[in-house]
C-alpha cells in the first residue's frame, strides 16, 4: 500500500520510495530521507503542522507541505489506530 509521510498515523511506518518533487530540501536528504530508508510518524503538532518523524534514529520536524512530497510503501506490521 502506498501513501505519503503526511498520511501516516502516529506509530505508523513506511519505506521511502521516491519524491513527488525534486526540490526536496537538501537538509532532509542529509538527515537520511533517502529512498529505501524507513520513516516512522512520531507526532503531529496541535495544528497539524509540523510533523515529527523518525528517520535513521533522528527525529526531524517537517512541514506538512514537504511531507506530502515524500512517497512511501507502508510497512504491514504498523499499528492500526
Amino acid at each position: 500500500m502506498e501513501a505519503t509521510v503526511a498520511q501516516l498515523r502516529r506509530g505508523q511506518k513506511g519505506i521511502i520510495k521516491e519524491f513527488a518533487d525534486e526540490t526536496l530540501p537538501i537538509k532532509l536528504l542529509e538527515l537520511g530521507c533517502l529512498p529505501g530508508n524507513e520513516v516512522e510518524m512520531v507526532q503531529i503538532a496541535p495544528l497539524n503542522d509540523p510533523i515529527y518523524i523518525n528517520v535513521n534514529g533522528s527525529h526531524i520536524a517537517i512541514r506538512r507541505e514537504t511531507a506530502n512530497l515524500i512517497e512511501l510503501e507502508l510497512i504491514d506490521d504498523t499499528p492500526a489506530l
